[in-house]
């Protein structure tokens, strides 16, 4: 690692130590070689919040490399309980953070939507239709008790309830009809891609064989304490939770949707370190992410659908051209994902450059509270130190 680097960052670094987050851990990976690292305590674990979304989509596109399955297939064919109502109403979705129902729009009262138009497709891209959120932890069962201690609900019945939510939500849009970021999507895709994989229910085994064994990312997992045995303080803590753990989140996925079924869904619950992440993203980077054939690679980081500018590929998100997280100066083509506890992965193909930033930041409330800022400068800061 070069000093002028490692001087760059850490002075960068230091003003927002316990004022933005109380724990971080980043890795720079350039032109193959890793060229700064430096993490609060070594080796401590992170809640990946949405980054899990990558992992999903890396065994999913395994599959269809393997010729299990294809894009355009529709959910139902896999899920076929997500047709059970045929057609399906619509509403105007549920606010994540305030958990209000939001009120349906005058010109959706009277649509319906046919759920056999789904495909698989359209979960990867954003555009199924399906709401964003939803608050499927409370249809799962009673919050569970910290991750030391038993569950008295088995993770398997809490799954079931939550997956029996999933299939019977109202839409909010068309398949198609644009780009709505939802969670709501990446947890069916999760399990249909478990499915497929003849582990239903249980999308940590399809994961861990398709995508963290063949790339020997050893520090990530799902519910690292209560089904790996680390202890509390192996993972940083997060937000405190005072509306339905009554606690503060530790040991344990921060997303109460993954929380609430058992703690392994296809839009969050993985837990690792920035030096894993950086692997997996060199990987999709040279093209060498086992299983997947390097031309999915292409479509999947390639723009397929973009809405008032959210660009998407095949489950990453594109470097908007306004506003990005990446910052101004990755190019155009850049790739990454962020996730809601504070992380970003970012990939710039142009500069084979790529910036690993795992933090906290909900740890002092859920607000934004200036993240999206730091992500730009540090993602300017970095291109400037090794790129200009």
């Amino acid at each position: 690692m070069s000093a002028a680097i490692t001087s760059t960052l850490d002075s960068f670094l230091a003003p927002y130590h316990d004022t933005l987050f109380t724990a971080y851990d980043l890795a720079v990976l350039h032109q193959g070689d890793l060229v700064y690292h430096s993490a609060t305590r070594p080796g401590l674990l992170f809640d990946f919040a949405s980054l899990t979304k990558l992992f999903t989509t890396t065994a999913f596109l395994a599959l269809v490399s393997a010729g299990k399955t294809s894009l355009n297939v529709p959910l139902m064919q896999v899920i076929p309980e997500f047709e059970d109502l045929t057609l399906r109403s619509m509403d105007g979705g549920q606010d994540p953070h305030s958990k209000e129902h939001l009120p349906t729009p005058p010109e959706r009262l009277h649509e319906t939507v046919n759920p056999i138009f789904v495909t698989f497709w359209h979960l990867l891209t954003h555009t199924s239709g399906l709401p964003a959120w939803r608050d499927v932890y409370n249809a799962a069962g009673a919050a569970p008790l910290p991750p030391d201690q038993p569950d008295p609900i088995p993770r398997l019945i809490r799954y079931g309830r939550g997956l029996n939510a999933l299939v019977r939500y109202p839409f909010v849009a068309q398949p198609g009809e644009g780009v709505l970021y939802s969670d709501v999507g990446l947890m069916l895709l999760g399990e249909a891609t478990a499915r497929i994989n003849r582990t239903p229910a249980e999308l940590d085994r399809t994961i861990q064989a398709l995508v963290l064994d063949p790339l020997k990312l050893n520090t990530i997992m799902f519910n690292p304490v209560s089904e790996h045995g680390l202890p509390l303080d192996a993972t940083a803590p997060t937000e405190i939770d005072s509306t339905w753990r009554k606690r503060r989140v530790l040991g344990e996925v921060h997303d109460e949707n993954a929380c609430g079924i058992g703690g392994v869904a296809g839009h969050a619950g993985l837990f690792g370190t920035a030096l894993d992440v950086a692997a997996f993203a060199h990987a999709w980077q040279t093209n060498a992410v086992p299983g997947v054939d390097p031309a999915l690679i292409k479509q999947a980081i390639s723009q397929q659908a973009e809405t008032n500018g959210e660009r998407r590929g095949l489950g990453w998100m594109l470097r908007s051209y306004q506003g990005s997280s990446a910052g101004d100066l990755f190019s155009r083509d850049a790739y990454g994902h962020t996730g809601f506890v504070g992380n970003s992965v970012w990939i710039d193909p142009e500069q084979d450059l790529i910036v690993v930033c795992l933090t906290n930041n909900v740890y002092f409330g859920r607000e934004k509270r200036g993240i999206i800022a730091f992500r730009r400068a540090l993602h300017d800061l970095v291109w400037k130190t090794l790129c200009a």
